[in-house]
């Protein structure tokens, strides 16, 4: 008997020894966008072999999540943030938010994405705003599919494009740079003068342009030609409610016609979590987070190494001369641009 209870108090004295052995997990805030998502395992196993606690703290749009970074910097709310683009990244760089890390995964990366030598913003993702069409129209209405910004404004595709307003919309405001790069800050107004008078569509956000005025998405729409991303058409595909053989829409891919958003990282300034900050964003470079972006948030990964899926290989078409204007330029101009736009289209 009394050996029996000396085996149960070492026993109890070793779980005691082992419970106080056991480290609780670190917490790890990450700022986002809304548009963020992965897949629930790959970040579990982040969490398991850092011994961390990831929260994410979604704040808006890109635009709104940076605002948000900015005006908590002298006491931030994160550790690490995620999701701010090549039209938004200056700003991020003036504002002085991001810590300097150069994380070895980088070398895994295309120096295309490297925009910020600093290697205080780091590049995750890219995706093209594209011109999405409507196949079965264009091929009842025997109508050749425009091929550059130009063909837009012929007489025989009047009415037939909707636009959301730069001033709303993330991907209008990527068209509308699309266009400053295509025929310069002294001509891009002439050819919104042009869209005008050929009877261009305007609204407020993507949801409606695409829901709503798109004739392969709603149905019933009048526009068979809409502002949207090069990877629709694999949605289009995945979330079918019957199996399709085939994209019913695709991209209008030739030179400038698409514009080109790389979303970076960055280790916020003032974290107490820099060790696993690190961590974080190299877990983010790397091929087991790269390859799981696309068919969750519907970009590209950065890292060379990286698989893509079959619906990407299959039905996301790349354009070979995207458009591109320097950040700091988009910074300085943005708003006088869309100003102009605004007096230009609008009235």
């Amino acid at each position: 008997m009394k050996s029996k209870i000396r085996i149960i108090s070492i026993v109890l004295m070793v779980m005691v020894l082992l419970s106080a052995c056991v480290v609780e997990p670190d917490t790890l805030t990450v700022m986002t966008h809304d548009s963020f998502a992965l897949s629930e395992e790959v970040i579990a196993e982040f969490e398991r072999e850092n011994n961390v606690k990831v929260n994410f703290v979604l704040s808006g749009d890109a635009g709104s999540a940076l605002n948000r970074a900015i005006l908590t910097k002298e006491a931030p709310i994160a550790d690490v943030f995620y999701g701010v683009d090549n039209t938004f990244l200056s700003r991020a760089l003036e504002e002085d938010i991001f810590e300097t890390y150069d994380s070895p995964l980088l070398s895994e990366i295309p120096d295309a994405f490297k925009l910020d030598a600093s290697k205080r913003a780091l590049p995750v993702d890219y995706g093209d705003v594209c011109i999405n069409y409507d196949k079965a129209y264009f091929q009842e209405e025997d109508l050749p599919i425009p091929k550059v910004l130009d063909d837009l404004t012929k007489p025989e595709y009047e009415g037939l494009l909707v636009v959301e307003n730069p001033a709303t919309s993330s991907p209008g405001l990527a068209f509308l740079l699309a266009t400053i790069a295509n025929y310069g800050t002294e001509g891009y107004l002439d050819y919104w003068r042009d869209l005008k008078h050929n009877g261009v569509v305007i609204v407020n956000s993507w949801e409606t342009a695409y829901y709503t005025n798109f004739s392969a998405s709603s149905g019933q729409g009048a526009q068979p030609m809409v502002v949207s991303y090069g990877t629709s058409p694999p949605v289009e595909v995945i979330y079918a409610s019957e199996p399709l053989d085939e994209a019913p829409t695709a991209s209008i891919v030739g030179p400038n016609a698409c514009y080109r958003q790389v979303e970076f990282v960055g280790i916020l300034k003032g974290t107490k979590q820099r060790n696993l900050a690190e961590k974080f964003v190299d877990f983010m470079l790397d091929v087991r987070f790269q390859e799981d972006i696309p068919l969750n948030m519907f970009v590209f990964p950065v890292n060379r190494n990286a698989q893509l899926p079959a619906e990407f290989i299959e039905y996301v078409q790349v354009p070979d001369q995207p458009a591109y204007l320097p950040s700091d330029q988009i910074v300085s101009n943005r708003e006088d641009w869309i100003e102009a736009w605004r007096e230009t289209v609008l009235q």
